[in-house]
């Protein structure tokens, strides 16, 4: 059964082609990863398919009474309501189904006994409907979905515009997934997760009884639960059966028949075209002159998609400091009450660190405390007196300047070229330079953040989760820049494949902590 069809659909923005002549289909149960580079127009497909976006051609048809959620990159909170609320309102339908019981019940008082009959057949449809979908059971679905995201370590009672970026990433998911719909559409849905929260959502989603369509640059994660790929490149969508593994080697495949179906034709087309140009001035080989030219006009002729130019990144390095680049003695973090015990710290000079650790136990406020942006709760944090700082925090820069303007005010000595080359290095166009930050995707806003980084001296490399919403490309060039980089590095991640053969150290927080885990 076709829950989804999307036929020849085309879309534009500013003069570049997104989608051309698309064609897709969802089908009962199947798990479609939704993959590209950053920037190919994959939030902007799922927009037109929910409907927040209108194509400029083709059509989008869903089948009847479908349900659906859709986890957005961007979604919002509303100021007000706790995370345990927020939660429950997932549930809203079958909340309103008991109020109409409930208000039936009081009808029944002043009806009549025909009338009472009927209500009283409503009641026990109602009451079925409530029961089949376990809504007595809601408060302990929510406490598993909550504990499964870490969510149960916020706080259920905490006010949804008080959460940070990543713990409303959580919210927003949750909700998602406690409404059960006929299908998911789920962007980037394991940013801000940490592998225990990745493991269960992981779980949840190879259960998952329903369609749903997953947008992910999580190599591990997608092979684990897709079982149908679609890939975005240069405007074309393309279907491919079997998990991502198996879209490499068919993709890999796919193009290397084309490139020799390719030159093959080209030295067809070299032959017929010399052939025409020694002959059709002669008499008495014009027609057949002709007959060739008639064979190249009628040809089909094979392109080679463009080539994709794929990011670069590259770290300037300043002067060597000392031996230790910042010492710790006796450190605490926190802020109205400590998140670890006392530990006293070291690093080298030259050392990659990888720091682990649930979510909630403070890896970004070790790291601005190591870097004095925070006070210590307790102890002291001394930096060496040669020490420069290049610092990539999670938080993604949304203001109304440009990605050029962004760098310029960075770097006001830039020339115009110098900037654009700088930007384009890693992996943006003319279409990202010139737009606002805050419209940039996760993967763009955060290309930008890094052109900046690489362009200023340093000898201490800070990283707090840099590979939420890069694409594979970008994530791999970003690991061997680091891995080239003669300097110290601190890395918060998540993903051990991106860590694990670059640290020298790996620091887990859970030892330090004070909370339960």
């Amino acid at each position: 059964m076709s829950i989804l069809n999307v036929e020849h659909v085309t879309h534009g923005f500013g003069g570049r082609q997104i989608l051309e002549d698309a064609n897709f289909r969802l089908l009962k149960g199947e798990h479609i990863g939704l993959i590209g580079a950053n920037g190919e127009g994959k939030s902007t497909f799922l927009n037109i398919i929910t409907g927040k976006l209108m194509a400029d051609s083709g059509k989008v048809e869903w089948c009847k009474h479908i349900t659906t959620g859709y986890l957005d990159q961007y979604s919002t909170l509303t100021k007000g309501k706790t995370i345990f609320e927020y939660l429950k309102s997932a549930f809203s339908y079958l909340t309103d189904l008991e109020k109409e019981m409930m208000s039936l019940y009081e009808q029944m008082a002043d009806s009549t006994s025909e009338e009472i009959e009927k209500m009283m057949e409503e009641v026990g449809e109602i009451q079925e409907m409530l029961d089949s979908s376990g809504y007595y059971m809601i408060n302990s679905k929510i406490a598993e979905c909550a504990n499964g995201l870490g969510l149960n370590e916020i706080g259920l009672d905490r006010d949804v515009s008080e959460l940070s970026g990543g713990q409303r990433a959580k919210v927003l998911l949750a909700k998602v997934l406690l409404e059960n719909p006929m299908i998911l559409i789920l962007d980037e849905p394991t940013n801000f997760l940490d592998e225990n929260h990745i493991k269960w959502l992981t779980e949840f989603l190879q259960n998952y009884d329903n369609a749903f369509i997953l947008v992910s640059h999580d190599i591990p994660f997608l092979n684990s639960v897709i079982n149908v790929v679609y890939h975005l490149e240069n405007a074309v969508l393309t279907r491919y059966s079997g998990d991502y593994n198996f879209f490499l080697q068919s993709h890999e495949l796919k193009q290397k028949q084309t490139e020799a179906a390719y030159k093959k034709q080209q030295k067809e087309i070299a032959a017929l075209e010399d052939f025409v140009a020694r002959n059709k001035a002669r008499a008495a080989t014009a027609s057949l002159a002709r007959s060739r030219q008639k064979q190249l006009d009628k040809m089909d002729r094979i392109s080679l998609a463009p080539k994709k130019i794929k990011p670069e990144f590259d770290f300037k390095e300043d002067r060597a400091p000392g031996k230790v680049v910042i010492k710790a003695d006796n450190l605490v973090i926190g802020y109205d009450s400590p998140l670890t015990k006392k530990v006293n710290i070291e690093i080298e000079r030259n050392k990659k660190i990888a720091i682990k650790g649930v979510n909630g136990l403070g890896k970004s406020t070790l790291l601005k405390t190591l870097l004095s942006i925070l006070p210590p709760f307790e102890g002291t944090v001394e930096h060496d007196q040669f020490i420069s700082i290049g610092y990539f925090a999670q938080e993604e820069i949304a203001s109304s300047n440009t990605a050029l303007e962004e760098l310029w005010n960075e770097f006001p000595a830039m020339s115009n070229a110098e900037a654009r080359a700088a930007l384009a290095k890693c992996g943006l166009t003319n279409e990202h330079i010139t737009s606002q930050m805050k419209v940039l995707s996760g993967g763009e806003n955060a290309k930008v953040r890094l052109c900046k980084l690489m362009h200023k001296p340093i000898n201490l490399l800070v990283l707090d989760e840099p590979t939420n919403h890069l694409d594979v490309d970008a994530k791999e060039e970003l690991k061997n820049a680091i891995k080239k980089f003669r300097g110290t590095v601190l890395l918060v991640s998540h993903e051990p494949e991106f860590y694990n053969d670059v640290a020298d150290e790996v620091w887990n927080l859970e030892s330090w902590t004070t909370k339960i885990i």
